[in-house]
């Protein structure tokens, strides 16, 4: 009898942790986090490829956790309010500077141009993939009314970097979440707002 009670309650464990996570190509991301003491929703999630000789890769999956569900785009990137972005790189092709070649083209068309006036604070949030990237390297990136956007790597319970400011999040966000150029970029900001296929 308590076997069989044992292996009920190990089979509802797991059911819960199954129920609380959220696979995207083979990463599993939580369906919520806390950051600062306020629990946060996951959006949407998916997976940025790229193209390599006639075959997608994918590069990393990323995860949008909010407050509340939005499809809305522009007012999440405006919203002065708790926000994240979980990325976990997948493949070996993306290196610390391809990463960031593609923030700076990210900055660039999430601002229209207009990258002058925050410089400094994208070059501080550019300094943390200064050193080299890896398969299941984790970033979080969790904005905090108040204080300002801070980035961790791999769990750890500092952040590499705090960058305040509405503008630099505004960008920064808009980096998945703006208009892009590059199809592959469209199509995982749908995935982050949750109507890919819609």
């Amino acid at each position: 009898m308590v076997k069989r009670l044992l292996m009920v309650g190990l089979l509802v464990v797991c059911m819960a942790s199954i129920a609380s996570a959220v696979t995207v190509g083979k990463v599993t991301l939580p369906d919520s986090i806390t950051i600062a003491g306020e629990n946060l929703v996951l959006n949407g999630a998916g997976i940025r490829e790229k193209r390599v000789v006639l075959v997608n890769v994918d590069i990393y999956a990323a995860g949008l956790y909010l407050k509340s569900k939005t499809t809305d785009a522009q007012a999440i990137i405006d919203a002065d309010e708790s926000m994240a972005l979980k990325i976990q790189i997948i493949s070996s092709l993306i290196s610390s500077e391809r990463f960031v070649e593609a923030a700076v083209v990210g900055f660039e068309e999430a601002t229209g141009g207009n990258t002058a006036s925050i410089q400094k604070e994208i070059d501080m949030f550019l300094s943390v993939f200064a050193e080299e990237i890896k398969p299941d390297d984790v970033f979080d990136i969790q904005y905090v009314k108040g204080v300002g956007t801070k980035v961790y790597k791999n769990g750890k319970a500092e952040p590499e970097v705090v960058v305040a400011g509405m503008p630099i999040k505004k960008a920064l966000f808009g980096i998945w979440l703006a208009p892009r150029t590059e199809k592959a970029m469209q199509n995982l900001g749908k995935d982050l707002l949750g109507i890919a296929g819609k």
